[in-house]
């Protein structure tokens, strides 16, 4: 089985741009051969000499911000604006991980009982597999290559193949940076030479961002072949908004967040859970931002536009309200009117699946209880955030939230230093922070006897 062409279509007209050749075997077989032979050398060069390399990085990011959300405007769709702010973060990723590694891979003295001195380190582990999405192009590979570069792991990057363009110029960026030849490959590969690549002994690990489906795939296969994987998948992140003080604030908020990136980020709030006294007034207003919309960007293609317009029909054909947007383009592009749904019902696809794209679905609930209930009802379990002018009452409910990554009073906290992850189906292992550079890498204890 063989994955769809690398090309560059543009969401916003439909027009098939460029395309890519697959990666043949020999190309496969010589970026792993690529990849370990600079995994020799790289995880010997001292940290500190590695962040140098790492900080070129972040500073070719920053540098080249204009060309990128250029590129990622035309191969998904991303409004230029956050084009730039995703280089930008690109650039603190990397810049967080080359100053803080040295101290995060320090050894660690333990306590031992038994006599002599225990020590554990953090040491490399060989080449990884990375296969990213399409959605933050850019971002997306800066989470899981700059704490294995820094820690002395070698990168090969299997890219979405909608973003071809994105994975060749970071590709640039990290020869231009000055890493070692191999030490970051960029491989257009099919899914049979995905197979191939965690199959091979010279791989260490894989990590995948993307959806459950892919992500089952690779874990079995990773599972299959005794590698370690940590996987980020899909998320349907509750917003519970308890009481406020400013509710013009709150759905502000909860608006801006939901509608990021053409509404196509896995930990968005994509259910926003409100108290019965707030409901109304909440409702109208996000509608009335929704309705203020004149023009929007496109999702990143036409199927990903049609089968978010196909989720939002099986809810209003199941008696869910459509208060505002829902409207497909004829095509062949992929513009979609943002929308607001309330009504909705266990029986719709919308109760249970993901909404990847620019839908404000609002539910109704009664108690704190309630809210919790129904914020826990799902298969994911990413992110989740709780709102009150009463910061504990806020706490208490987020500390019972089902999830791995909580938030009192904002969508979201984020930043390099904030780790990033979930549990259930949406996954497991973090990625951004201390822990980021906690998963591929070997815990060695080292022990010195009296």
């Amino acid at each position: 089985m063989t994955s769809p062409t690398y090309q560059v279509t543009d969401p916003s007209t439909g027009e098939v741009l460029e395309s890519f050749d697959h990666a043949t075997d020999e190309q496969v077989q010589a970026a792993l051969t690529a990849s370990h032979a600079a995994y020799a050398t790289w995880k010997d060069v001292p940290i500190e000499e590695r962040a140098v390399v790492v900080k070129r990085v972040a500073a070719l990011f920053a540098e080249r911000a204009d060309e990128l959300a250029a590129i990622a405007t035309q191969e998904m769709g991303k409004p230029v604006s956050e084009g730039v702010e995703e280089a930008e973060f690109c650039q603190a990723i990397f810049d967080y991980f080359a100053d803080e590694g040295p101290g995060l891979t320090a050894d660690q003295e333990i306590k031992s009982i038994s006599g002599g001195r225990a020590v554990i380190q953090r040491l490399p582990v060989g080449p990884l597999l990375g296969v990213m999405p399409w959605n933050f192009p850019f971002y997306q590979i800066a989470r899981f290559a700059a704490p294995n570069l820094m820690l002395g792991n070698t990168i090969i990057l299997k890219h979405a193949e909608s973003v071809p363009r994105s994975a060749l110029a970071v590709e640039q960026i990290m020869k231009d940076a000055g890493l070692p030849e191999g030490a970051y490959v960029n491989v257009f590969a099919t899914f049979d030479q995905v197979e191939t690549i965690i199959a091979d002994p010279r791989v260490a690990g894989v990590s995948l961002t993307g959806s459950e489906r892919a992500g089952a795939v690779v874990a079995a296969l990773a599972g299959k072949n005794l590698k370690k994987c940590v996987l980020e998948l899909g998320g349907s992140d509750p917003m519970v908004v308890l009481d406020t003080d400013d509710l013009d604030s709150v759905v502000g908020d909860a608006w801006d967040y939901r509608t990021y990136n053409t509404g196509q980020a896995c930990n968005s709030n994509k259910r926003m859970i409100v108290m019965d006294d707030l409901f109304d007034d909440f409702v109208a207003k996000i509608t009335e931002k929704a309705l203020a919309v004149e023009s929007f960007s496109p999702l990143s293609s036409r199927k990903a536009a049609e089968t978010l317009h196909e989720q939002v029909q099986d809810a209003v054909s199941k008696g869910a309200t459509l208060h505002a947007g829902g409207v497909l383009s004829d095509g062949p592009d992929a513009h979609y009117s943002p929308a607001v749904l309330t009504g909705i019902t266990k029986d719709m696809r919308a109760y249970s699946e993901e909404l990847f794209g620019p839908v404000a679905v609002v539910y109704k609930v009664g108690s704190d209880d309630e809210a919790l209930e129904l914020a826990n009802d799902t298969t994911y379990g990413l992110g989740g955030s709780v709102f009150s002018a009463d910061p504990e009452r806020a706490r208490s409910l987020a500390q019972r939230l089902e999830v791995g990554m909580a938030n009192v009073n904002t969508t979201a906290g984020e930043g390099a230093d904030i780790p990033f992850g979930g549990v259930k189906r949406s996954g497991f292992g973090r990625e951004l922070g201390p822990l980021g550079m906690d998963e591929f890498v070997n815990k060695r204890m080292f022990y010195i006897a009296d």
